[in-house]
């Protein structure tokens, strides 16, 4: 199979679908790759790597779009992609199609395959492309509530894992997945007082023991978001409904019972974020100000450190990725987990919660390929 590697144009985006040692499994299993010249210039890797590793470098995007049968990315195709993309070619990349009806029109009008990295499952029921991005994900934001507390960024003025004799800040996370966990444990390495709120008793069991008590766990409910939400000097959004826009757990009105110049993370941004008052920001312009409440809602944080992202993207995605180049579009059919990523085939939606979240039909890959 020729599987094509463009060089992401989302703002401020420098991670790259495949890396050069990527690039070499792909080789030695037989397939061709080309990849857009300067694909790999965020991670420092050149063209002469990549031509080491095996690949062809062309010269734009659109020669790539031409002539692959798959294309893998990192972040959505954006319009000018979409619109290059056909039927009989495979798309294997982060979607986040829930809050993105332009972006599921484009792909349900070009007709291809576009596989998700988000909803791709593993054995255990877990999300095994997503995880990475969200470990690197839920460490930065411990990092950006920092920079965002800083009183000339307009926050509290305050030092997150505080001085002997001086009150630490007090982060909320909603949300025990991977995400909430990796903000707890840098939160909690730095010192600060962390709350982690989620639905399943299970969930929280399994933090308390990972934690051995340096975090609180609460049930989350309506009063205890608020409760801890009004206390709070930073809230981390890590919720997560697989393929679904993210349910909205803090509201425009909540705002004014919190504390001023507090900060939200919103990590859920992808999926249309769990602030009401959320809205896609860019590493170029990352947070805004409503209601006396500093918002960080980044859509594609990881892409600040594209090295280690994109090191840790291709070690998850790999597998995957020659399953598909070996076998085509059978490899959907066959594999249960590939076919949980499959999002849009021949102009359907094929991944329900996607279908529910945007209000349109889902069609059932069995229907979808008839």
């Amino acid at each position: 199979m020729k599987v094509g590697v463009p060089r992401e144009i989302k703002t401020h985006e420098y991670r790259v679908g495949l890396t050069p040692g990527a690039v070499r499994e792909y080789v030695a299993a037989g397939h061709s790759v080309v990849v857009e010249t300067n694909a790999g210039a965020g991670i420092g890797a050149t063209d002469d790597s990549y031509r080491k590793a095996g690949a062809v470098i062309l010269n734009s995007a659109r020669e790539v779009f031409a002539s692959s049968q798959m294309i893998v990315k990192v972040k959505e195709p954006q319009a000018s992609e979409w619109s290059q993309l056909r039927e009989d070619q495979i798309l294997f990349t982060y979607l986040h199609l829930a809050p993105d009806p332009d972006q599921a029109k484009g792909l349900l009008d070009a007709g291809c395959a576009a596989i998700a990295y988000e909803t791709v499952t593993d054995a255990n029921g877990g999300l095994p492309l997503l995880a990475p991005m969200s470990e690197v994900a839920g460490r930065l934001a411990i990092e950006a509530a920092g920079a965002a507390l800083r009183r000339h960024a307009g926050g509290r003025g305050l030092l997150i894992g505080g001085v002997p004799g001086v009150q630490p800040a007090r982060i909320v996370v909603i949300g025990g997945g991977v995400v909430g966990t990796h903000a707890a444990r840098m939160a909690v390495g730095l010192g600060a007082e962390v709350t982690i709120l989620d639905r399943s008793i299970g969930r929280l069991r399994e933090l308390d023991e990972l934690f051995e008590g340096r975090v609180r766990t609460r049930f989350s409910t309506i009063d205890t978001v608020e409760e801890e939400a009004f206390a709070a000097d930073v809230v981390i959004g890590a919720v997560l409904v697989p393929g679904a826009s993210a349910p909205k757990l803090i509201s425009r009105s909540m705002l004014s019972s919190m504390r001023k110049g507090s900060v939200i993370v919103d990590v859920a941004i992808d999926q249309g974020g769990c602030f009401e008052t959320s809205h896609p920001t860019t590493h170029a312009d990352p947070t805004y100000e409503v209601g006396g409440v500093i918002h960080y809602c980044v859509a594609n944080m990881p892409g600040a450190v594209p090295l280690t992202s994109s090191q840790a993207l291709n070690n998850a995605t790999l597998p995957f990725g020659l399953a598909l180049a070996n076998k085509g579009f059978s490899a959907v059919l066959e594999n249960p987990h590939l076919r949980a990523g499959l999002n849009a085939y021949r102009g359907r939606l094929t991944c329900e919660p996607v279908a529910r979240s945007l209000d349109m039909p889902f069609s059932p890959i069995e229907r979808a390929a008839a």
